[in-house]
Formats: structure tokens, sequence, C-alpha cells
């Protein structure tokens, strides 16, 4: 096999892998991000005290229920 063919065929194998490689890691933390959520509602209560405010159970519940969706919508 001449060089140039063999430095082609080595250069797409390597373009293949990283592409390969990037979507499989875009791919688990999407899932592991929707399994373990950065934020829960001990984090939101902490964050709403700090800011001054007294988070009410109700005010909870919405702020997680608009953030959980926000997530799935993307």
């Amino acid at each position: 096999m001449s060089t140039p063919v063999l430095v082609l065929i080595i250069v797409l194998v390597g373009l293949a892998c990283f592409a390969g490689g990037f979507f499989a890691a875009r791919k688990y933390m999407e899932d592991y991000l929707k399994k373990n959520p950065p934020i829960n509602e001990q984090m939101l209560r902490t964050m709403m005290v700090q800011m001054g405010q007294k988070p009410s159970e109700k005010k909870l519940h919405q702020m997680m229920a608009a953030m959980k969706a926000n997530m799935d919508k993307k």
C-alpha cells in the first residue's frame, strides 16, 4: 500500500474514533444529568434563604417543576 493512502486511512479512522467518542460521551453525560440533577430542593431552599426569601413548599415545588420541564424540553 502506498504511503499517502495509508496516511489517509489513519486520518479517517482517527476522525471516526474522535466523533464516536464525542457522541458517546455526550449521551453519557445527558443520561447522568437526568438521573442526578445538579440542583435539588435542599439546594434551592438554601439559595432562597441566602437571597433573603422565605421559601414555601409550594414555591419550591413550582421552581423544581419549572426546572425539570426546562430540562425535558432541551
